[in-house]
């Protein structure tokens, strides 16, 4: 295989990834815990490889996939995954180059944005407001994407793609 091809595999690869791991059924006390985790593969995938792979058509393709595996409003996580990859795409010049320390708040911040915009779809659908431990997740994401980001990118260099 060529490594444009095997590029093309570990990225859509990856983001099936997400999508299956999203399906994984926690216990009732551990569901708060889950993080989102399309959104912080495309956010990955959004800052190492920018607009030449991610943009906002997949965004919404991927978000549109997840509301259909997770069974939610149609189109609710294509709009949260639309807004959380235009604000990384609009500022990946500056999050490129952050230490991970600030690169991580900015992804708290991103996934907390995720969140409220989640919180404004829910309330136009005339749903009630969720717990307080609704906002653990962003928190759970943000601890986990040092982890992730340096294990996709030992991996994207052990595959010596671009």
């Amino acid at each position: 295989m060529n490594k444009q091809r095997v590029g093309l595999l570990w990225f859509a690869g990856s983001l099936a990834f997400a999508l299956l791991s999203m399906l994984v059924p926690l216990p009732g006390a551990l569901q708060p815990f889950k993080p989102y985790w399309p959104a912080l593969f495309l956010l990955y995938w959004a800052l190492e490889a920018g607009d030449q792979r991610v943009s906002l058509g997949l965004a919404f393709c991927i978000g549109l996939c997840a509301d259909l595996l997770d069974g939610v409003l149609l189109g609710e996580q294509a709009m949260r995954l639309c807004a959380l990859v235009f604000i990384a795409l609009r500022f990946r010049s500056r999050l490129r180059f952050f230490p991970m320390w600030q690169q991580t708040l900015a992804v708290l911040a991103l996934l907390l944005n995720d969140r409220v915009v989640l919180l404004i779809v829910r309330a136009f659908a005339g749903e009630s407001l969720p717990p307080a431990s609704w906002w653990i997740s962003p928190f759970v994401g943000a601890a986990l994407w040092p982890f992730l980001f340096l294990l996709m990118d030992d991996l994207r260099l052990r595959l010596r793609l671009q």
